[in-house]
């Protein structure tokens, strides 16, 4: 962790939890997040392929892939660093977990949901190229009505717009935040 990327009230090390759809444009957005932070970035997508040469997307497997997310996270987490999970976590015991790996390594947690219109989720979708992600329009339709709802405290970036935009949404949403 680089002892300058955040100047706030927080202490201990960070978890921060991007979840959303297929396409919403986590990775981007987390990307950008992990940058800012000098955090360490972990990716569903990646740790799916680490497990699985080829992914057939089972309720077992999508068990093991997030089980395996964040146990890594829990490591780095308990080395002190901070870390940005990137996964659609469409179900609320998978945050729940997460939410506990980080009351068990003193970690403050925050949930970040990103968002953006699906007429822009079918663009990006149909455009993807050389990504660790499989998800196709078929899987964010299929996801959308699967996801369970978030109740507790999290922050929604809206990332439908412009990426300067969008960063713009989460330095003054999230690191904002995080740095007061």
């Amino acid at each position: 962790m680089c002892p300058h990327a955040r100047t706030g009230s927080v202490s201990g090390p960070l978890l921060i939890v991007y979840c959303g759809l297929p396409g919403v444009g986590k990775s981007t957005v987390s990307a950008y997040t992990a940058d800012q932070l000098s955090a360490v970035r972990l990716r569903s997508d990646e740790v799916r392929y680490d497990l699985f040469d080829e992914p057939e997307y089972t309720a077992e497997e999508m068990r093991r892939t997030y089980d395996e997310l964040l146990d890594r996270a829990r490591q780095r987490l308990a080395a002190g660093e901070d870390v940005v999970v990137d996964g659609t976590f469409k179900e609320a015991d998978k945050r729940e977990q997460a939410a506990a790996i980080a009351a068990e390594t003193d970690a403050t947690v925050y949930f970040v949901r990103v968002t953006c219109p699906p007429d822009t989720v079918r663009e990006r979708l149909e455009a993807r190229t050389d990504d660790a992600s499989d998800a196709d329009l078929s899987v964010y339709q299929k996801h959308r009505e699967q996801f369970e709802a978030i109740d507790r405290e999290h922050v929604v970036i809206d990332n439908g717009g412009s990426l300067p935009t969008t960063r713009s949404r989460v330095d003054r949403k999230l690191l904002g935040t995080i740095r007061e």
